[in-house]
């Protein structure tokens, strides 16, 4: 098995990796990783001022930092950042470590996840729902591009799709 025994959630934000990704880790006994988690501590500052200070493409290269880090532990569920996948460099690292997820959700339904969430950078525009629309757009294929497997998280609960997940997972051979 490649990536010894890794799994990588990819996706939207609102899309439920953190929430899938710690129902996956109890369920099969690997550790938690949250990549914009390990950025904030690392760096002792919330995302969203990070894009503040440092631009996408501070954070972006932040995010790839931990990423090459985090792909060399073996035995992990880690859920990644939205963007993760726009850099070509970071999709190989997924597909070369580990068992990669998709968690495809409706624009609809990640406007409904995130509509309270103020931690959002790329969601601090007057709409919201054409923003997210946007980045569908430009992120959908690379997420595919990437996946060993596609879950549709907009039409069942985190505990199925951690279930789906699970199965396909003890079923899966590089």
């Amino acid at each position: 098995m490649k990536g010894g025994r890794n799994i990588f959630l990819v996706g939207p934000m609102g899309a439920g990796k953190t929430t899938i990704g710690r129902l996956l880790a109890k369920a099969t006994g690997l550790r938690f990783y949250d990549s914009d988690w390990e950025i904030e501590a690392r760096t002792g500052a919330e995302i969203s001022l990070i894009f503040e200070y440092e631009g996408e493409e501070g954070f972006r290269r932040r995010e790839h930092e931990v990423l090459t880090e985090l792909v060399k532990l073996s035995g992990i569920v880690l859920a990644t950042g939205g963007g993760i996948i726009l850099r070509p460099d970071n999709r190989q690292l997924l597909r070369e470590h580990g068992f990669v997820v998709y968690l495809r959700c409706p624009v609809d339904k990640q406007l409904e996840r995130t509509a309270r969430d103020s931690h959002r950078p790329l969601l601090k525009t007057c709409d919201p729902k054409q923003r997210l629309a946007e980045l569908m757009a430009i992120r959908a294929p690379l997420y595919e591009e990437v996946a060993d497997l596609i879950v549709d998280t907009g039409l069942c609960s985190s505990r199925q799709a951690a279930r789906k997940i699970q199965k396909a997972y003890a079923n899966f051979d590089c």
